[in-house]
């Protein structure tokens, strides 16, 4: 392969040092931090996530504690060769996509909204 333009190394010129990149200082995130929406944000977060974690920690050790001590109950059938032990083992997974899907619906429209603005208001002091 035969090269056209030498590289700088080749032709003694020092390579241009690359800038790093900009971004919003210290005391900027300490001012966002501090402000109304960022407040907000943090409070529209916790008031979902706490809650949910929670009641699915409830429900978990709900569920571990009944194996455990009351096997005649999860033993009980409810269709066919499913008994309530097994249905209630599912259903910590459909309690998992439940609270994923509820998570992403309260993001898009409550956590999404402040995080943008607040993003766009730091990038713009650039």
């Amino acid at each position: 392969m035969s090269r056209d333009h030498p590289t700088p190394e080749a032709s003694g010129a020092e390579p241009e040092a690359a800038s790093p990149p900009e971004g919003p200082t210290p005391e900027q995130f300490v001012e966002v931090q501090q402000s109304e929406d960022f407040t907000l944000l943090r409070r529209s977060f916790r008031g979902f996530a706490i809650p949910m974690t929670i009641a699915f920690l409830v429900w978990y050790f709900a569920y571990v504690l009944m194996s455990t001590y009351a096997e005649s109950l999860m033993a009980t059938p409810v269709l066919g060769n499913l008994n309530l032990g097994i249905l209630l083992g599912l259903s910590q997974f459909v309690m998992t996509f439940l609270i994923t899907w509820l998570y992403i619906r309260h993001a898009n429209k409550n956590l999404d909204p402040i995080s943008t603005k607040i993003r766009e208001e730091l990038e713009g002091d650039l």
